[in-house]
C-alpha cells in the first residue's frame, strides 16, 4: 500500500512527534502544561515521561515516550528465538479526568524489532467511562472502525474482539470499560507489509486527539455529585486491578527493568474498593454495568 519502508530511526522520530502533538492538545483542553521527566535505562535507551496533575480537566494524566534496547530477556526469546538484542519504542498514555462524566481513556502504540530481522507492531485505544453515554460510545467505536477500514475491512471486527477479550477483568467477569481496538504482534507478511503496518500505527495514534477532544467537549460542563465521584473511584479500582494483574505493558516494563514511576503512571490518583458493592436496580450506576460486556456498537 505504501512505497517507502520505514526504519527504526523514522519510527522513533514519529513517536516522539506523536507525544508532542498529544500533550499539546491535552494541555490546550486542560489549561495547564505537562511536566516532563526525562530518564535513562541502565541497560540501554530511555524515554520522556510527561505528567499533568490537578489541572483544570485532568486529575492525573501521563503521556510517555520510550525507546529501550539491549539484550533480549529470557521471557522474550520465544518471540524471536534467534535474536540476541532488541529495540522497543512506543507512546503510551492514560488520562484520569476530575469529572466522573468525562471518560478515562488509554492509548498505546508500539514497535519492536530484533537483530534477527524480526519486527512487529502493537497498540490500540480503549475507553473507560464511569457513566457511559450510548451515543458517544457508538461514535467512539465508529471512529476506530473508520481508521481500520482504511487499511483492511477485516481488521476492525478482529481488533475490536481482541480488545474485548484482552481488557476483560477475568476475576470480575467484566470488561474494564467499553472496549475499543487492540492488536499485538502484527508482523509484516501477506496481509500487510512493514510500511503499511507503520502507517496503520500512525493512523491509530493520530486519531487520539480528535477522539479525546470530542469526549471532553461533550461532557466537561456536566455537574456531578459526591456519590458520582465515589462511583468513578470504584471504577478506577477496577481499572487498577486490570493494570496490576493482566496488563502486558506493565509486565513488560517491570521485567525489562523499566522505569517504575513511568510504568505505574497509569494508576489512578484515587480509587475505592467497597466490599461487595452492588448498585441499586434502576440507578445510573446499575445501567453503567450493562456497558462493561462485549457488545456490537457499530
Amino acid at each position: 500500500m505504501f512505497m517507502s519502508e520505514p526504519d527504526l530511526k523514522e519510527i522513533v522520530l514519529w513517536l516522539k512527534g506523536l507525544q508532542d502533538r498529544i500533550t499539546a492538545n491535552i494541555a490546550r483542553l486542560d489549561g495547564h502544561a505537562f511536566v516532563e521527566d526525562a530518564w535513562e535505562r541502565e541497560e540501554g535507551g530511555g524515554g520522556r515521561s510527561r505528567l499533568l496533575r490537578n489541572g483544570g480537566l485532568v486529575e492525573k494524566g501521563g503521556v510517555n515516550f520510550s525507546h529501550v534496547h539491549g539484550p533480549v530477556p529470557e521471557f522474550l526469546k520465544k518471540e524471536s528465538p534467534d535474536a540476541s538484542r532488541f529495540d522497543a519504542a512506543g507512546v503510551s498514555l492514560v488520562i484520569h479526568p476530575h469529572s466522573p462524566h468525562v471518560p478515562l481513556i488509554h492509548m498505546n502504540v508500539r514497535y519492536f524489532e530484533t537483530d534477527a530481522g524480526d519486527c512487529w507492531f502493537g497498540g490500540g485505544i480503549d475507553l473507560t467511562p464511569a457513566y457511559p453515554d450510548e451515543a458517544q460510545v457508538r461514535w467512539f467505536h465508529q471512529q476506530l472502525k473508520t481508521v481500520c477500514d482504511r487499511f483492511n475491512a477485516g481488521w476492525h471486527p478482529q481488533f475490536k474482539t481482541w480488545c474485548d477479550d484482552y481488557f476483560t477483568i477475568a476475576h470480575r467477569n467484566e470488561m474494564r470499560g467499553v472496549g475499543g481496538i487492540f492488536y499485538d504482534h502484527l508482523r509484516p507478511g501477506v496481509a500487510a507489509d512493514r510500511a503499511t503496518l507503520f502507517a496503520f500505527m500512525q493512523a491509530v495514534g493520530d486519531a487520539f486527539n480528535e477522539i479525546y477532544s470530542y469526549m471532553v467537549e461533550q461532557n466537561r460542563d456536566k455537574s456531578w455529585t459526591e456519590a458520582e465521584k465515589t462511583w468513578q473511584k470504584i471504577r478506577r479500582g477496577r481499572y487498577a486491578e486490570f493494570n496490576l494483574v493482566y496488563d502486558r505493558g506493565t509486565t513488560f516494563g517491570l521485567k525489562t527493568n523499566g522505569r517504575v514511576e513511568s510504568i505505574l503512571m497509569s494508576l489512578p490518583p484515587e480509587a475505592v474498593w467497597e466490599y461487595n458493592h452492588q448498585p441499586a436496580i434502576g440507578t445510573p450506576e446499575a445501567k453503567a454495568l450493562g456497558f462493561y460486556q462485549p457488545q456490537h456498537w457499530v
